[in-house]
C-alpha cells in the first residue's frame, strides 16, 4: 500500500487533487492511503513552499498547482 499525503491549507485545489490521487490509484488497481496535511507548519517542514503538494511513501514529489495526470500515475506506479 502507497501511503500519499496531500499537503495544502483544505483549498479547491487540494480537495481536486486528492481526488486525482484517488482516482489515478483505482484505474491503476493501486491501494493508496490518502493521508490530507493542513497545519501550516508541518507543511512548511515538509519543504512546501506553494500548495498544493504530494508525497509518495515519504518522497516529496509535486508542489504547487495541479499535477499531471500522467506523472501523477508514474508517482503512484513506482
Amino acid at each position: 500500500m502507497k501511503n500519499v499525503k496531500v499537503y495544502g491549507p483544505g483549498c479547491r485545489r487540494c480537495e481536486t487533487v486528492e481526488t486525482m490521487v484517488k482516482e489515478a490509484a483505482l484505474e491503476l488497481g493501486v491501494a493508496v492511503e490518502v493521508e490530507k496535511v493542513t497545519d501550516a507548519k508541518s507543511i512548511a517542514m515538509a519543504g512546501i513552499m506553494s500548495t498544493p503538494g504530494i508525497s509518495v511513501d515519504g518522497k516529496l514529489v509535486h508542489a504547487g498547482g495541479l499535477p499531471d495526470a500522467a506523472k501523477l500515475e508514474t508517482w503512484l506506479s513506482a
